[in-house]
């Protein structure tokens, strides 16, 4: 049976200084002048239509995501977060997270926006070497990284990921392994450190450079993987690690198959429905410039996507199984409304494979195995 489940929420900035060769996400060039205040006045009406049928959950976290957030200005961010509170109610706890590009960064700006009410950073490092730097398209150098790092913690934020990437064209292990420690020298509590791929429309998949092997990858993984490790990071997610007690709470209910309000240009949300046993995907329409000339909020609205019964257990695995902790019946139940027996012909079956264990009573997570072949694991669910 369908439980009242966590609520997140997500923001998206569609500005860039430029497009990057690897990246997928809804970005564009930013305009000569950023239509700021323009932007954030259509967000808080998404929110406004959004939250009317969940307005008696508070919000556990609000993800602030691009694009580019921090080439808008702190003024910007405290006048949308102050307009979320006046909505909605926030958890005690909540955690609200900033992306930032370490080369859109002026001195003093990381303390506007923890004065805004923003906790948690997150900074799109990706690498310290500046040539790879370079191949992958990023504007900053290793130095305004570590620039960057310096004005979050001068700012009093005790809590900042970096995100990091490998596989990348040209790169050795020994490389990845230098970007690993350089990012722990400077004390995040939490690393994303993902593996390049080359995704559909991308200006890398349209002219691929040479990329490193899957099973150099694979070294190099397992090589940061241990690095990161004997520092205190635990692995909990297929590409996150965290200090203890500084896993991403907005990431997790993601991967937890939790609830979250998607707003901005091409923005994604999705939401349960209780009383009607339904799951709904939301989005927005992509373009920015479409997006801010709509004056009706609800004409930003695609139409939304009802998931089948029959496709919720294969949406749950595509997030539970990334965890490395798993699963449990519980969450499965709760978040899916499914019956477990619907997955336990593909469970036994996946464990016969090795791709998954019983790690205790109603407890399952991926094997090390599994965790490799990810997308051969979750695929055993699609007909369940």
């Amino acid at each position: 049976m369908f439980q009242l489940l966590p609520l997140s929420l997500y923001v998206h900035f569609p500005f860039c200084v430029h497009k990057c060769p690897y990246c997928d996400f809804n970005s564009h060039k930013a305009p000569t002048q950023i239509p700021e205040q323009t932007y954030i006045e259509a967000l808080l009406q998404d929110f406004s239509l959004d939250v009317q049928s969940h307005s008696n959950s508070p919000l556990v976290s609000i993800f602030l995501g691009g694009g580019t957030p921090s080439m808008f200005s702190p003024d910007s961010i405290a006048q949308l977060l102050t307009g979320i509170k006046s909505k909605i109610s926030f958890s005690s706890n909540i955690e609200i997270t900033l992306e930032a590009n370490p080369g859109t960064i002026e001195h003093g700006q990381f303390a506007g926006y923890r004065q805004a009410g923003v906790n948690r950073i997150s900074l799109g490092a990706q690498s310290f070497n500046d040539q790879h730097l370079r191949k992958l398209g990023r504007i900053h150098s290793a130095d305004e990284i570590n620039i960057a790092v310096e004005e979050v913690q001068r700012a009093g934020f005790e809590n900042f990921n970096l995100d990091l990437m490998y596989g990348l064209p040209g790169q050795t292990s020994a490389q990845a392994q230098t970007d690993i420690r350089a990012a722990l020298a400077l004390n995040p509590t939490h690393i994303s450190h993902y593996q390049l791929t080359l995704e559909p429309g991308t200006a890398f998949y349209h002219q691929p450079p040479i990329l490193p092997s899957s099973d150099d990858c694979y070294e190099m993984q397992l090589a940061c993987q241990s690095l990161m490790n004997a520092r205190g990071f635990d692995q909990y997610e297929i590409s996150a690690y965290s200090k203890p007690n500084k896993q991403s709470i907005h990431n997790r209910n993601y991967w937890q198959f939790g609830d979250y309000i998607g707003i901005g240009a091409g923005a994604h949300g999705k939401l349960t429905y209780p009383s009607k046993e339904q799951v709904i995907r939301t989005e927005r329409c992509k373009q920015p410039r479409e997006y801010l000339a709509v004056r009706i909020p609800q004409q930003r609205m695609l139409p939304n996507k009802l998931v089948a019964s029959g496709e919720l257990p294969f949406e749950f695995m595509l997030n539970a199984l990334r965890l490395t902790e798993g699963f449990d019946r519980k969450l499965f139940e709760s978040t899916t409304g499914q019956p477990w027996t619907n997955v336990v012909v593909s469970i036994a079956q996946a464990e016969a494979k090795g791709l998954l264990v019983n790690a205790y009573k109603d407890q399952w997570r991926p094997t090390d195995l599994g965790k490799r072949f990810l997308n051969d694991l979750q695929g055993m669910f699609l007909n369940a």
